[in-house]
């Protein structure tokens, strides 16, 4: 029977490369190949010629260490996945361990850690949602397909994944459906030695559409489970299926076929006991035949039709059209010019002008979308247009709840999906709940945007458990993740400009709660180079003061307080670490240079200011709870405390 060929074919593919790569994990590539089959030939709709058609459904493996299900399923699909990549699986090259967004076709996310990829796919649907609100009419589906997943119980056990749940049934986002590979085995053992909820109860409890299916080989089942699935316009759902981990070798059933090769000899026995007899490696024609009409070909005639009705659409509605490429094409320039009435030479929080900034940014720029972690009015970073909600998916302010680490997974899900920039605001010491998903927004190239306020010990009365000290070097430490912590109005408009046009980096923007004075020599340009003069020297440089956020202001009222006592101080700001790496050799020295005594300021770890300078006046210990003002001096964080600490090193 083709059917279960086919499906043979996946599993043995997986089997042999995990055996070749003596590294991977076998057991949900037996057990899950089935649901994987059903799923890919009755249901999704792709173009592998186009990989990046917009109206495709998605599917992400969130259970991403399983990644040889994928590939092989790719590598028969169509993709741009060899017989050759297969053979290198887990080597360096198109198949790595775990999938990776951008750098093997057809993979939508990169799903190592659990619980990401569902959450990702949460954001993906959000998207899905949005964008359908915006541009579909009656007669045109503009927007129209479905967010696939297959997890496992190890995802399920996650805590992002049930806050990232949790939302998306409170938004009914029935486009939304997971496949759940429930094996009862985890790395350890079986589930039940750390779970024992009941899945029904709890999914439906969520607001999710619940079905199980008790053999996961049943194709039938499956196939009528997933079709009910679809009509479920209201909830997301979720199919639990029954299956056995390592189907059909002799430690099917255990954790022994979780994460490890199950050897040759054991592949010979599945080959028998599955009666497949090729070769490793090798997959008749007529089943790479039966992938292409039943995936290739239909998900083709799927994308032609759709081509079809875009022309009609264009000619109907072509401001729409016009709108919807302009989304689709994300190439968003902003222009200063238009923030000419905002700049204010005011005293104000940079959260404030961040908050102004995003008000602005959204009446010009439909396609921006965002929201906070139940802390809009703290943060100001706040979507337009009402809040988007179960019957109201053209607002574009997202609540996010209390899930700080669901929201960043969501935000990356969005920016996955296509056509939207999107933002995600928390208190910055919060930041740690978001590590992961900031983490992959870095690895994936994609251009997240992250707000983080309440910076530093100047957050006051709600102590070290709110006021960050480590966060601003961790984040740094980070690649490709471009953190930017503004000094006032003009380079906060900066971070988002920088933010807004960004293609394949995310953006950390990090914002007081204090006001800081606004200066006319700070600006866009400086702020794209990373670090620049605010305030130079007149005569003989005795030294650079160099900081960043609102130190840039302790660090002027300091330069001031020591000019009167004959010394001659440089100002330097440095808003983003990782834009002044990027700059020539040559324009770091003209701003930094070796013969310079440097002093860096920033309340908070000293430990990333090291790379410029051997002195820094930072914050090494955990803050206190005292008002804002009382904090900072508690700590020397005043211009006095500070020009006494520089003039001792400038002896």
């Amino acid at each position: 029977m083709m059917e279960q060929r086919a499906i043979n074919a996946i599993r043995m593919l997986g089997v042999d490369a995990i055996n070749k790569a003596n590294s991977g994990h076998p057991g949900i590539v037996l057990g899950a190949a089935p649901m994987a089959y059903q799923l890919f030939t009755e249901h999704l709709q792709i173009n592998v010629k186009v990989p990046k058609w917009m109206n495709r459904d998605r599917f992400i493996l969130s259970a991403g260490h399983g990644s040889m299900l994928l590939y092989a399923l790719n590598h028969l699909s169509g993709y741009k996945v060899s017989m050759e990549d297969l053979k290198n699986f887990r080597q360096i090259g198109n198949t790595p361990g775990h999938p990776e967004y951008g750098h093997t076709e057809g993979v939508e996310t990169t799903s190592g850690p659990l619980g990401q990829g569902i959450s990702n796919a949460v954001g993906m649907a959000i998207a899905e949602k949005h964008l359908a609100a915006r541009f579909n009419k009656e007669q045109f589906k503009v927007v129209d397909h479905f967010t696939y997943v297959i997890c496992g119980d190890g995802d399920l056990q996650e805590g992002v994944a049930l806050e990232a749940m949790s939302l998306a049934g409170h938004l009914g986002l029935g486009k939304l459906i997971v496949l759940f590979d429930s094996n009862d085995i985890q790395l350890d053992g079986k589930v039940s030695l750390a779970y024992s909820e009941n899945h029904q109860k709890k999914f439906e409890s969520m607001g999710w559409n619940y079905q199980l299916i008790k053999d996961g080989n049943d194709l039938q089942s499956i196939n009528k489970a997933i079709n009910k699935a679809k009509k479920v316009n209201d909830l997301p759902s979720i199919i639990e299926i029954k299956t056995v981990i390592g189907y059909g070798t002799s430690g099917q059933g255990t954790s022994k076929v979780h994460g490890s090769p199950i050897g040759l000899d054991e592949a010979n026995k599945l080959r028998n006991a599955l009666n497949w007899h090729e070769e490793p490696f090798n997959v008749p024609q007529d089943i790479y035949d039966h992938f292409r009409k039943k995936v290739t070909l239909r998900g083709q005639r799927v994308y032609r039709k759709w081509l079809n009705m875009m022309d009609l659409y264009k000619e109907a509605y072509p401001k729409d059209y016009a709108l919807y490429e302009s989304f689709i094409n994300e190439n968003t320039v902003i222009n200063l010019e238009d923030f000419r009435d905002d700049i204010s030479s005011k005293q104000d929080a940079t959260r404030n002008i961040s908050g102004k900034i995003i008000q602005r940014l959204s009446a010009m720029h439909l396609n921006l979308i965002g929201g906070s972690a139940d802390l809009t009015a703290s943060t100001k970073a706040k979507g337009a247009d009402g809040h988007f909600e179960r019957h109201n998916s053209l607002a574009r302010n997202l609540n996010f709840g209390v899930r700080e680490h669901a929201m960043g997974a969501v935000v990356n899900g969005m920016v996955l999906h296509g056509g939207l920039k999107v933002f995600g605001g928390a208190f910055f010491v919060f930041s740690d709940y978001m590590k992961p998903a900031i983490r992959l927004s870095a690895i994936m190239h994609i251009p997240s945007i992250f707000v983080f306020s309440h910076d530093s010990i100047a957050v006051g009365e709600d102590g070290p458990t709110h006021q960050p000290i480590e966060q601003l070097a961790g984040l740094r430490a980070i690649p490709n993740l471009n953190v930017i912590r503004p000094a006032d109005t003009h380079e906060t408009l900066a971070a988002w400009k920088i933010a807004m046009e960004s293609k394949t980096t995310p953006t950390v923007i990090i914002l007081t709660r204090q006001n800081v004075n606004n200066y006319p020599s700070t600006s866009y340009e400086g702020v794209s180079k990373g670090a620049y003069c605010v305030s130079k020297e007149e005569k003989a440089c005795d030294g650079i003061l160099l900081a960043s956020g609102s130190e840039v202001d302790l660090a002027m009222q300091t330069k001031e307080l020591l000019k009167h006592k004959g010394y001659d101080l440089r100002v330097v700001s440095m808003p983003s670490h990782y834009l002044f790496e990027q700059q020539t050799q040559k324009y770091q020295k003209e701003i930094l240079p070796k013969r310079a005594k440097i002093i860096a300021i920033e309340m908070a770890s000293s430990m990333s200011w090291y790379k410029y300078t051997s002195t820094v006046y930072g914050l090494d210990t955990f803050g206190v709870s005292a008002p804002g003002e009382v904090a900072m001096a508690h700590f020397g964080f005043t211009s006095e405390k500070l020009a006494d600490f520089v003039i001792r090193k400038l002896k």
